[in-house]
């Protein structure tokens, strides 16, 4: 990371040793005020007299954003507002960041600029901000570790120090570090409080207006911190203005319980003295007791602002799906923002620098600058720079966006290189044939179970009820377009940091080519599905999403190619696997259809196969269940691997683990840590697929699995009950995360007294809490601004052995980010990393003792039109030459007890083990 300091000694001022205890007495010969619409440098005594009696005057007037100061001459000038308002979102690699974004791409008319906190140097920053006049406001982000900490803060100091004429606001880190540059000290809290809830108290400022205060208001907000300030030590020129009501928390579902604002609200915030409250805060006698470790329980400061410039602070999380008066506090802001400008300009011309920021917007901003309502204030026609059409400075910025947030730059259309190969699809349909020939299991073992079942796929919703999935899907080696492709990541690590890797294809002949990827897997992916072409009508009446295409495994190791730093451990199985599937068969549960479809080139002619198989489809016998389940029986009983499965982890080595996770956590360098180990076990020469016939009859799931590797020996057998992402033919991205699981009761009163247990518990609502702003983040990088939302929020859905707590996120995908995309911005899956996480990958990767592999990746198909439909590798038994692997662990928070996390990671890999020892 490096530091330049602008130019302009004036920018500049002196601070004693330690940046905590620098105070902020500058004398500005030289002032940034706003001109014609844009920030411009003035020489005060030169260009324009007035400028610094206003610009000064209004700097040291305390409290100047909460007044209405204004210079004699301003106010004789005809004045207009921003109608929109451009903010440099300042992302310290946070995984809640994407949740602003998108609050205020909706709130300020079009979509801030994100950009990381190390990505620029500070002369870079000063030229974007002064001399491009590119931005109205900044908004400081979330993040992992401490302000006090360089790398965890990067420029945001500096930023709050310097740009003292900018509106900021500083959410969680960010409000510690508007704390720590100007003097305060940070501390740990009394404990660590994340996905739990505090309701709030604030002294009625600008920031506030418009939302309740106090015990039983309404005004309930989400917390994810391990550190505060120490109000005992903040500086004069800091005013609290918001704080805990009290020092409980709240779990989510207890929030509920206190929608209705108490009626004796209003009267008790009359009669609330704020000045004397702001004087215990100061003098510490709103603290409740002390602790040998330097931290403090009581009442915590959840919002601070400076006396004399436009920075403010909130603790708390606004953008948290489950913080109340969220939106209203960034719209605030938004207006705040717009009334200092007005009263700092006396006009604004319709100018205002806009096809600048344009260049500087992610790939879908234009779109949002097209949009913007033509005014005063709105960009000419001819002045708006799409993207791509940027600045030499914008031009920077599109770079730097393209290293960090590859994802988004993944373009929806087709490289000219490449060429288009056109595919028509025919298909066939069988009304109510399903439970007729023996049902799915007898469907896949008559037509692709031969010869143990290689080079087969088998996406079973074995698992149908209240609707968790309705469609299986399965097939084998077929027709010309059939290919298999096999990916390792490169042994290299200067490579592996570039995301390159080896990727294996053989054809339908048998012929093998073999190539080495330097942009990645994700990359060739992309690139080979924008390459099919096809028509609509030829899916026409289809109820479901894949019409044939790719059909695989993603490991958790290519996370390197979606932001991660590394991994630390080489998977001993290949990083991706997949088949290209042109010939498919599909059934549907809910009507008990079956579906034949057969892809080919639109200049060959069909194969047979669709008459052939619908030849053997009504042909099957029922009675064929009866043969595969004495095969069953038989092969229980003459297993000679009898021995159980050994663990990476011994049960006090695991302890330690969480140990470590919880410090971690208490220091503030994660919310939640999702720790997992790996249990694994010499099997012998077993069927593969009949073990995944007793796995699937003895744990039935949504989106199980059965995928084999011939030549890989290389068989997945999943259970998975968690939808990782799904994309639609409409558009629309959900995912589905499961947090917190319980196991099912002996009785029907135990196992409803469990169920309830896990719906109240304040830990796995916090777990799930976490992950669903995760995964709004992640959604909320490739959706349309203000479509992201989460239907179902914690609703516990029951499986064979376990209840498990679920949440759903949808939103709607922007049209020129590719399907690939979408998955990249959101692998790996939340609910297996935690969060923030890229630091909570990297430090789970360096608590692990081996790899995931395939474990917490994801299985699923993409369909040639790009529909796409991924789980989350759970509860799965993985078979790699002779082995058999199970890989479980448990999202570690604030509140986990190590010896429970242990037990609930046994419980997860109860129902697989189970199903291969009982097989065996």
């Amino acid at each position: 990371m490096s530091f330049t300091l602008c130019s302009s000694s004036e920018l500049t001022y002196p601070y004693v040793e330690g940046l905590r205890n620098a105070k902020a007495n500058r004398v500005a010969s030289k002032s940034f005020i706003m001109a014609g619409g844009c920030i411009k440098k003035h020489y005060v005594q030169a260009s324009y007299p007035d400028a610094r009696k206003v610009v000064i005057s209004s700097h040291l007037v305390p409290g100047h954003l909460e007044g209405s100061f204004m210079g004699k001459k301003w106010q004789e000038e005809p004045r207009k507002k921003l109608e929109f308002v451009r903010t440099l979102l300042i992302d310290n690699y946070d995984s809640y960041t994407y949740n602003i974004y998108q609050e205020l791409s909706v709130i300020n008319g079009l979509p801030p600029v994100v950009v990381h906190n190390d990505e620029y140097t500070w002369k870079d920053i000063c030229h974007f901000l002064y001399e491009e006049g590119a931005f109205d406001n900044i908004v400081i982000s979330p993040g992992p570790g401490s302000p006090t900490c360089p790398a965890d803060i990067g420029v945001c100091l500096q930023l709050l120090l310097q740009c003292w004429d900018i509106p900021i606001l500083g959410v969680c880190l960010g409000h510690q570090a508007l704390g720590y540059a100007h003097g305060a000290q940070i501390i740990h809290a009394s404990e660590p409080i994340h996905g739990r809830l505090s309701e709030i108290e604030h002294n009625g400022c600008k920031l506030f207006a418009n939302i309740p205060s106090g015990r039983n208001s309404g005004f309930k907000v989400v917390r994810y911190h391990s550190l505060v300030i120490d109000a005992k030590t903040l500086p004069k020129e800091l005013i609290p203005i918001a704080w805990t009501s009290s020092d409980d928390t709240l779990s989510f579902l207890e929030t509920q319980k206190f929608d209705v604002i108490s009626d004796v609200y209003e009267s008790e915030r009359q009669q609330e003295n704020f000045d004397s409250i702001l004087e215990r805060l100061k003098n510490g006698s709103y603290w409740s007791s002390s602790h040998a470790n330097g931290t403090k329980s009581g009442k915590v400061v959840m919002g601070i602002r400076h006396a004399t410039w436009p920075h403010y602070g909130v603790q708390f999380h606004p953008e948290s799906v489950a913080t109340t008066y969220g939106r209203q506090i960034f719209k605030n802001f938004r207006e705040m923002t717009k009334d200092y400008w007005l009263r700092m300009c006396s006009s604004f011309s319709s100018d205002r620098n806009i096809h600048y920021t344009a260049s500087m917007q992610l790939p879908h901003a234009s779109r949002l600058f097209r949009a913007v309502h033509t005014g005063g204030q709105s960009a000419k026609k001819a002045d708006v720079r799409f993207y791509g059409e940027a600045c030499s400075s914008g031009q920077l910025m599109q770079d730097a966006d393209k290293r960090n947030f590859g994802f988004l730059h993944m373009a929806n259309v087709l490289p000219p290189s490449m060429r288009a190969n056109f595919l028509k699809l025919k298909w066939r349909k069988f009304d109510h044939l399903a439970s007729e020939v023996g049902g799915a299991r007898n469907i896949f073992s008559e037509l692709f179970g031969k010869n143990k079942a290689e080079n087969t796929f088998w996406l079973d919703s074995s698992s149908t009820e209240k609707g968790r999935a309705r469609f299986s899907f399965m097939g084998g080696k077929g027709g010309s377009l059939w290919k298999q492709l096999t990916f390792r990541l490169s042994e290299d690590s200067e490579v592996a940091s570039k995301r390159g890797g080896h990727l294996l294809i053989e054809d339908a002949d048998g012929s093998t080519n073999s190539t080495f990827l330097e942009e990645g897997f994700f990359e060739y992916l992309n690139k080979e599905l924008l390459s099919l072409r096809h028509e609509e009508k030829d899916y026409e009446g289809l109820p479901f999403e894949f019409y044939g295409g790719f059909i695989g495994y993603i490991g958790y190791n290519l996370k390197v190619e979606c932001g991660a730093a590394s991994n630390y451990h080489k998977s001993t199985t290949p990083d991706a696997c997949f088949f290209f599937a042109d010939n498919i068969v599909v059934i549907d549960h809910h009507s008990d259809d079956v579906y034949i479809l057969s892809l080919h080139e639109g200049n060959t002619t069909m194969t047979p196969w669709l008459e052939d198989t619908g030849k053997k489809l009504v042909s099957l016998k029922a009675s064929v269940t009866r043969k595969l389940d004495e095969q069953n029986v038989q092969a229980v009983t003459s297993s000679q691997h009898k021995q159980g499965f050994h663990s990476e982890k011994s049960r006090e080595q695991y302890v330690r683990d969480v140990e470590k996770c919880l410090q971690y956590i208490k220091d503030g360098e994660s919310y939640e840590l999702c720790l997992t180990t790996c249990i694994r076990k010499t099997i012998g020469q077993v069927d593969p697929l009949r073990l995944y016939l007793h796995l699937r009859e003895k744990n039935p799931a949504p989106y199980a699995a059965w995928l084999n590797f011939s030549k890989q020996n290389l068989s997945i057998c999943s259970s998975s009950p968690e939808r990782f992402l799904r994309l639609d033919r409409n558009g629309t991205l959900e995912a589905k995360p499961i947090k917190g699981t319980i196991a099912r009761g002996a009785t029907l009163e135990e196992d409803e007294q469990l169920k309830l247990q896990l719906q109240y518990s304040e830990k796995d609502q916090a777990e799930n809490l976490m992950i669903v702003d995760l995964l709004r983040n992640d959604l909320g990088r490739v959706c349309e601004p203000g479509t992201v939302h989460v239907p179902h929020l914690m609703e516990v859905e029951s499986y064979a052995t376990v209840h498990t707590m679920v949440s759903t996120i949808r939103g709607k995908k922007q049209s020129n980010v590719s399907a690939v995309a979408c998955v990249k911005a959101a692998f790996p899956g939340g609910s297996m990393t935690g969060a923030p996480k890229l630091r909570s990958m990297e430090l789970l990767d360096s608590i692990e003792s081996c790899s995931r592999g395939i474990y917490s990746g994801s299985i699923g198909f993409f369909s040639y039109n790009q529909t796409f439909d991924l789980n989350i590798v759970i509860r799965t038994v993985v078979i790699h030459e002779n082995e058999a692997s199970i890989g479980a662990g448990g999202a570690i928070v604030a509140l986990s007890d190590p010896e429970k996390e242990y037990d609930e990671m046994i419980l997860k890999t109860r129902a697989p083990a189970n199903a291969v020892m009982e097989f065996q």
